[in-house]
């Protein structure tokens, strides 16, 4: 019991940038780490080393987060069309700082990005994780992550930029 509460203590905060950059709230991420450290007990599973722990974490904690906005992007979508809302956002300028603008705009933007692509720009700049961790928990080559990051930051760049035909 120890050695799992260790593991919590060490990968939650973790897991829990991972979840609440991808579902964009922090109860919903708290719910997914919950569940994700839940899983793992419930299945008495056991691993090598706890490194490995943590990378099977970061996979579930992902996936359930994608699921998660996958799914309140589709009750939101059912919502507009039943109550025929308007779907266009209210500016009010006002208050609005420099700061948070542009980490709105960064948001949004990084949303654009195909699920490859983002999910390697999350957990290197929201998780902090390096080439060869983020290749270890997405089963991929740490060559391939590198490719996917250049790809996402030059994307991600020229969508900022406004370029519209940026592929």
């Amino acid at each position: 019991m120890a050695e799992f509460r260790k593991l919590y203590d060490s990968a939650f905060p973790l897991l829990f940038r991972v979840a609440c950059r991808i579902v964009n709230s922090e109860e919903a991420a708290e719910d997914i780490c919950q569940e994700a450290f839940f899983k793992l007990h419930e299945k008495n599973m056991v691993f090598p080393n706890p490194e490995e722990a943590k990378y099977w974490l970061i996979r579930v904690v992902k996936n359930a987060a994608l699921n998660h906005a996958k799914r309140k992007e589709r009750e939101r979508r059912a919502y507009q069309k039943a109550f025929r809302e308007d779907i266009r956002q209210v500016e009010t300028g006002e208050g609005i700082l420099v700061k948070k603008e542009m980490r709105d705009e960064i948001r949004e933007t990084l949303d654009k990005l195909p699920e490859n692509l983002r999910i390697v720009l999350i957990l290197k700049e929201y998780a902090e994780l390096n080439y060869k961790e983020i290749g270890r928990a997405l089963g991929i080559s740490e060559g391939n992550v590198k490719v996917r990051i250049f790809r996402a930051r030059e994307r991600l760049a020229g969508l900022l930029q406004g370029g519209s035909n940026v592929s």
